[in-house]
């Protein structure tokens, strides 16, 4: 059973960075990061853990970077230049099969608890 689970959240100004963490207990195929403003969830950005192709939504591209530590079985998501409407609970995501590639759109099987992050202006 994979159970992601997150840290790293907390409140920054704007302008400021946060770096996210998600830990897992088996080896996945894909992993990524979702956010949720109250709005609906919302894809942020995904790796194929494999080879680690990366995928972004145009929205964090530039100032968000998702990767891995293969050998702890981490995913990391560095974000910078934060800014308010990047206030969200932020959530990890894991899959194990490989019948799809990892693109921002794949389902996930397996869902962190989340983390809130609070850019305040």
């Amino acid at each position: 059973q994979v159970q992601p689970v997150e840290h790293g959240g907390g409140s920054v100004q704007a302008g400021g960075s946060l770096r996210l963490s998600c830990t897992v207990s088996a080896d996945t195929y894909c992993m990524g990061w979702f956010r949720d403003s109250g709005n609906g969830r919302e894809r942020v950005a995904n790796i194929e853990t494999g080879d680690g192709t990366t995928y972004y939504v145009d929205s964090v591209k530039g100032r968000f970077t998702i990767s891995q530590d293969k050998y702890t079985r981490t995913l990391y998501l560095e974000m910078n230049n934060l800014q308010p409407e990047d206030t969200a609970m932020y959530y990890c995501a894991a899959r194990t099969a490989a019948r799809n590639d990892c693109r921002l759109g794949t389902r996930f099987t397996f869902w962190g608890h989340g983390t809130q992050v609070t850019v305040t202006s």
